[in-house]
């Protein structure tokens, strides 16, 4: 649902303060999904206060579990009192949580359905991945116009998965067919994301029996049945990133609460090559600042423990004020260069390619996407109108807008929202001139 308002920024100002982290998006959803595999209540703190986790809720309530918000950023989710397996459409949009539901309720009942897949339009997040998971632990699945359904006849048998790409999303529904099927399933080339083994620590906790190795490689006993659990979100390694660039990029200093540095990986490094300072203030606190003049830098995404996708759009706007020629090189969505063109409305001095820039091998190598992004710097930014395409871009061009002088205007604010929740009481705490102001 469009919103009716948008964000008004001042910008132009070193941007300083502290700010508390939120919990991970990406692990609290999927931990309210693991709840229902449990057979006794779970309890989920640091539960961050955003739109995907309400449509994550409304869709638990909707087939009967009991979700309670006992607390300020606390969940307690009883799937004891769930009475149906068909999943409507949510009322209050859509995220990818449905196709996740498949496999986590086709345990409790011989027929799931779910609707169709929603999400940010990226590039194709396909869902064979999770459909064929379901095939090989011994369900069927049926493709509709509005949706999946999926069946069993017997249990879910153990299964050998090996993922033709280190998908999270297909990892994740491998570990929930996995941890209630009958014998031993292996996930091979599976995903190894915190927001993972994070979730391996959950259901571990809850009863599972779940081995990992020094490779891509996850073996798992099934058990016949598990518990709920007490569980902490732990910090957004995403957001904690795009504070970081905010920082750097404002030439301010701002410090972050609550986000584990392990969990930043090679961020830490490409921020601290390009000119980007970096000190530790606690277990779970982080100063970021800018450290001399900014450097230019060749990266790739890449799965863990490659840079973060979702680093991508925030770091290549740090990057616009770097003194040189940066190169981005994108190997996991292939769409996810659009947000540059309306950068270009500020003065952003940014050419997108089709060509691989880059040494990591490519699924998109001679595929016509343009997946490389060649950014020229350091350009001075100026105030425009801008529209946010999908999540993770609507943090980049809040931190172009607070660089750039003058006033701008960010409209599609819902995409941001969905994922971060109002952020502004929090970035006005960072002394950065921002308002929530109606539009229609």
């Amino acid at each position: 649902m469009k919103s009716p308002y948008a964000y008004r920024i001042e910008g132009g100002y070193p941007v300083k303060g502290e700010i508390n982290c939120l919990g991970a998006k990406n692990f609290a959803t999927k931990a309210m999904v693991a709840a229902l595999l449990g057979e006794t209540p779970t309890v989920l703190t640091n539960v961050p206060p955003i739109g995907d986790v309400d449509i994550t809720a409304e869709l638990l309530t909707s087939i009967g579990a009991t979700v309670e918000k006992t607390e300020s950023l606390e969940l307690r989710i009883d799937p004891t009192t769930i009475n149906t397996s068909t999943v409507p459409v949510p009322h209050s949009g859509s995220n990818r949580i449905p196709i996740l539901l498949l496999g986590a309720l086709l345990h409790r009942f011989p027929e799931v359905s779910v609707p169709v897949v929603g999400g940010c339009k990226i590039g194709a997040r396909a869902v064979d991945f999770h459909l064929e998971a379901i095939r090989k632990f011994g369900g069927i699945v049926e493709e509709g116009e509005d949706g999946y359904v999926a069946r069993r006849v017997k249990s879910l048998k153990g299964a050998y998965i090996e993922l033709p790409y280190p998908s999270v999303g297909a990892t994740e529904t491998c570990l929930y067919l996995s941890v209630l099927a009958e014998g031993r399933s292996v996930i091979a080339n599976a995903a190894v994301e915190p927001e993972i083994m994070e979730l391996i620590t959950m259901l571990r906790a809850m009863g599972a029996i779940i081995f990992t190795s020094s490779g891509r490689e996850i073996r798992i006993e099934g058990v016949p049945r598990l518990h709920g659990v007490n569980m902490r979100v732990f910090g957004d390694r995403i957001e904690a990133a795009s504070w970081a660039c905010l920082a750097c990029a404002s030439d301010g200093d701002v410090t972050i609460h609550g986000i584990r540095p392990d969990t930043l990986g090679n961020f830490l490094s490409y921020y601290q090559q390009i000119g980007g300072g970096v000190e530790l203030k606690g277990a779970e606190s982080i100063r970021f600042f800018r450290n001399g003049e900014l450097r230019p830098a060749v990266i790739e995404t890449d799965v863990y423990p490659g840079f973060s996708t979702d680093w991508q759009q925030p770091f290549a706007v740090l990057l616009t004020q770097a003194h040189g020629i940066s190169i981005m090189h994108e190997t996991v969505y292939e769409k996810r260069f659009g947000y540059l063109k309306d950068l270009a409305e500020l003065g952003a001095h940014t050419q997108l390619t089709t060509h691989c820039l880059g040494g990591t091998p490519c699924r998109f190598r001679d595929k016509n996407y343009e997946h490389s992004a060649i950014i020229m710097g350091p350009t001075p930014l100026t105030a425009a109108d801008l529209c946010i395409p999908d999540l993770r871009a609507g943090l980049a061009y809040v931190i172009a807008a607070a660089i750039a002088r003058g006033t701008t205007m960010i409209t599609g604010i819902e995409f941001l929202e969905r994922g971060y929740g109002d952020i502004v009481p929090r970035l006005t705490s960072l002394n950065l001139q921002i308002e929530r102001v109606q539009v229609s």
